[in-house]
């Protein structure tokens, strides 16, 4: 049995003056407004399309939507800033009109991309390079004053699968996080989300013994977020396909859970929602 667990500290971020309480955890839907995710169920190309997904996810019991507009699997094309912003801008503004109590998450490495969807209707931002792929990012964000999620990768997502290599995984995250915290409260960034970057910059190796160990991330004693859904990390162990990774999934995201997870970012918000109430129940 897990020492007495996660669940008990209360853990909370602002969004526009509303506390979200993580201390359970809550599940992130995934919307992506792109032609080549690696998932091709995830790809939404109307909005029409982006509102029936969205409605299902909330239904579903998603307490967040994260949008993007650039795939950032391995190899991925670039995309022009105005390009990501006009593919997002549209969407945005369309969910928060439909939904407006629903609480929408940028996943975007740009700081032009971060303000302009901030503007029209958004709530959080969630950067796979904290920071790295744009300089400005960091002073973007702590002038609007938003929750940031920063996650850890080596390399860029056209590069970060050519042989990524550490001496100490855990250590290495565990470093890198700390720089950018310290970087970001210098800033009066006060809602920071940190994600070890399951899949980003990793072997599968890497990623498995980062989970073994990710209940030590619980030193910066600040919410975390976990996204396997589908990934690579669970595909290629069981020699089947994205498509097939389900079960793979809720298997990791309920060990996430028991390591501290505060946010389980998915494709599939209503098997992650079962695994929340399901493990929750281990502490009463």
């Amino acid at each position: 049995m897990p020492e007495k667990n996660f669940f008990e500290p209360r853990q909370s971020i602002n969004v526009k003056g509303k506390l979200i309480d993580l201390s359970k955890p809550k599940v992130m839907g995934i919307l992506n407004i792109t032609p080549d995710s690696f998932y091709s169920n995830s790809r939404t190309i109307s909005i029409e399309e982006a509102l029936k997904k969205t409605e299902q996810f909330l239904n579903e019991g998603a307490t967040f939507v994260d949008i993007g507009g650039y795939s950032s699997r391995p190899g991925a094309k670039d995309v022009e800033t105005e390009e990501e912003i006009s593919r997002l801008v549209p969407v945005i503004e369309a969910l928060v009109k439909a939904f407006p109590e629903i609480i929408i998450s940028v996943d975007t490495f740009r700081a032009k991309v971060a303000e302009e969807t901030i503007l029209a209707g958004a709530h959080l931002i969630n950067d796979i390079a904290a920071g790295d792929m744009d300089k400005l990012m960091f002073e973007t964000v702590a002038r609007l004053q938003v929750p940031y999620i920063m996650m850890h990768m080596q390399g860029t997502p056209q590069t970060m699968q050519q042989n990524p290599v550490y001496e100490n995984i855990l250590l290495e995250v565990v470093d890198y996080l700390a720089k950018k915290i310290t970087e970001l409260r210098a800033l009066k960034v006060h809602d920071i989300i940190i994600d070890p970057g399951f899949g980003f910059g990793k072997t599968i190796a890497h990623n498995y013994e980062l989970l073994n160990q990710m209940q030590e991330l619980k030193i910066f004693q600040l919410p975390v977020l976990v996204g396997f859904s589908r990934k690579g990390m669970i595909h290629k162990v069981l020699k089947t396909t994205a498509a097939e990774s389900l079960n793979g999934t809720s298997v990791l995201n309920t060990i996430a859970l028991q390591k501290g997870a505060g946010i389980l970012r998915v494709h599939d918000v209503k098997e992650a929602v079962e695994c929340v109430e399901l493990v929750a129940q281990l502490w009463g």
